[in-house]
Formats: structure tokens, C-alpha cells, sequence
């Protein structure tokens, strides 16, 4: 059992939670909670960090094959990004995903329904958006550069193990590959305070993207041109807009809506 704060390995795991830079070189990321770690893929568990009184509790329902480390509870606790850790927390492996093999992913559905991110900047928004595009049966997200970390710890707890089902990945040129998309007739919405007609009125029982900006700012103009449509959320009141996560959820369930309705329907 490991009960020494300058242990290698505890420091490390405070590194990796506290520095997106170290969990990018090592290719890895933490999640914690018995959720977290129980559904991640077993193949990417790379080690599992059990607090003694946790191992205590759970000893008897722990799969034998767990890559498991015994830590005092004190060491667990600074191991922790939370404010009450459950006792177990993980090292998972960052997966390797590619472009093309996104673009080509397929819903329930049988359609392809992608997000693409630019420049958000709030954790518990990206996670959300993250848990949701699973909800709904999102094929990908896309992400420019500057949008925040993914494997922030806070991300990760927002997703609530979606993180491990969706497919999400950066790219440099979010304009360029809107355009990618367009060649492959799919159709980009942008969610946009200027948009001339209301997110109920686009058809999205076809191959579709929705292109959300950042918090304060919206969508750049750059960004925003390539849009084929451009569309607000109908609001009464002096609302001037939403939380972007709650933005982005309007329309993906939306586009889901049409869809189970679309699978629905009887054929002519």
C-alpha cells in the first residue's frame, strides 16, 4: 500500500489531473468514481488507484483482473480533483481516432448527425454536449484547437461515461472541413443569433451538422459563413440566448426527434 505523498506514481497522478500538456505526452487521462472506471474499456485501463478504505467496502465485488494499487486514504485524497472522492480513480488510455473513420460512422438511424466545436471554453459545457450527443445518437464531434481540453477532469465527470461511446476529435481547420463535410451532402446549420428561420424548421432527417461557437461570443464570422443555414432557438422574455450546451441540446434532439419520427412512419 502506498502511503507516502512523494510517491512517483501519486505524483503523477496529480500531474495529470492538474496539466493537460503531461496527459497529452503520456497519452492518457484520469476518471474517477466507480462509474467512471467500471465502464471504461478494460484494454485502455492502463491502472486503477484504490483508497484502503474503498477496498475495504468493495474488496469482495472488485473483478480479480484489476490493474488495482492500494493507497492510504489520505493519498487518495490528494490524488483527487474532487471534494468528496469515491475511493477509486483510473488511467486510462486517450483513444486514437481518426477523421475519415468519424465522418463515415452511422446512427441508429442510419444517418450521420456530427457537432462541430469552436473555441468553447467551459468543461462542464463540453462534457454535457458530450453526454448528450450519445443520448441522441451523435456519429462525431469535432473540435477546433482552442476549445478546452477534453480529458480536463471536469470534462470527464460531465460526460458521465460518454466519453468511452462518442467519437470526438481537434482539428485545425474547422472551415475546411465544414466544406469536406458539404462535398459529402451534409448539410451545416449554425446555431446563430442572426439565423433567419427557427431550429424547427431545418430537416435534418439528412445527413447533418450543427456548428455551435463559443459562450460569449458565438460563432466566428469566419466560421459561420460556411454554414448552408443559419438558425436561432425560438425564446420569449428578454432572453437574448442559452447556455451553449443547452443550445446544442435543443437541436440535437430536435434532428432525433425528426429522425424517430422519420423511422417511424409507415412506407408508402
Amino acid at each position: 500500500m502506498i502511503t507516502s505523498l512523494s510517491n512517483p506514481q501519486v505524483k503523477n497522478v496529480i500531474l495529470l489531473q492538474k496539466k493537460a500538456k503531461e496527459r497529452n505526452k503520456q497519452k492518457v487521462f484520469v476518471v474517477e468514481g466507480i462509474k467512471m472506471v467500471m465502464e471504461a474499456p478494460r484494454r485502455e485501463l492502463e491502472t486503477v488507484y484504490i483508497s484502503q478504505s474503498f477496498f475495504e467496502k468493495y474488496e469482495r465485488e472488485l473483478p480479480v483482473d484489476f490493474p488495482a494499487v492500494l493507497v492510504s486514504d489520505k493519498v487518495f485524497s490528494s490524488m483527487s480533483d474532487t471534494v468528496t472522492p469515491q475511493g477509486i480513480l483510473g488511467i486510462v488510455h486517450q483513444p486514437s481516432i481518426q477523421k475519415e473513420a468519424v465522418l463515415q460512422g452511422r446512427n441508429r438511424q442510419g444517418g450521420r448527425c456530427f457537432l462541430m466545436l469552436e473555441h468553447l471554453s467551459d468543461p462542464g459545457n463540453l462534457g454535457t454536449m458530450i453526454r448528450t450527443g450519445e443520448g441522441v445518437g451523435v456519429t462525431g464531434i469535432f473540435m477546433s484547437r482552442d476549445t478546452v481540453d477534453v480529458y480536463n477532469p471536469k470534462v470527464i465527470r460531465s460526460t458521465m461515461g460518454s466519453i468511452y461511446r462518442v467519437p470526438f476529435l481537434y482539428v485545425d481547420d474547422l472551415y475546411g472541413l465544414a466544406r469536406e463535410m458539404q462535398n459529402q451532402q451534409i448539410t451545416i446549420y449554425a446555431a446563430h443569433l442572426k439565423g433567419d428561420r427557427t431550429c424547427y424548421e431545418g430537416d435534418y432527417t439528412k445527413d447533418t451538422c450543427f456548428l455551435v461557437g463559443n459562450e460569449a461570443n458565438g460563432l466566428s464570422k469566419e466560421l459561420a459563413v460556411v454554414a448552408d443555414i443559419k438558425m436561432k432557438i425560438p425564446m420569449e422574455g428578454q432572453v437574448e440566448s442559452l447556455n451553449a450546451a443547452i443550445a446544442a441540446t435543443v437541436c440535437m434532439y430536435e434532428a432525433y426527434r425528426q429522425n424517430i419520427k422519420n423511422r417511424a412512419a409507415p412506407l408508402e
